[in-house]
């Protein structure tokens, strides 16, 4: 998975959201914040970060996903992993 675009990213990020949390993909918009827009917590965040290493085959560090609030902050995370291919 290199040489991504940011919105094929945010694509398979919109698709893990639907698939894991069965969240509306309408609700799922660059700046919705994941725990009061979308409602996830810890745990649901967690769930992502796992299914998202699989999906692109990169160890995410839980620094890296501390800061995450946002879809586009987890779009910008994954686009970043891909380019140290």
């Amino acid at each position: 998975m290199t040489d991504v675009s940011k919105d094929q990213v945010f694509n398979q990020v919109k698709e893990a959201l639907v698939e894991l949390f069965e969240l509306d993909e309408a609700d799922i918009v660059s700046d919705a914040h994941l725990y009061t827009d979308l409602d996830l917590d810890s745990i649901d965040a967690v769930d992502l970060v796992v299914h998202l290493q699989n999906v692109t085959g990169k160890k995410i560090k839980p620094a890296e996903f501390s800061a995450v609030r946002t879809v586009d902050d987890v779009v910008n995370a994954v686009a970043e992993l891909l380019k140290e291919a």
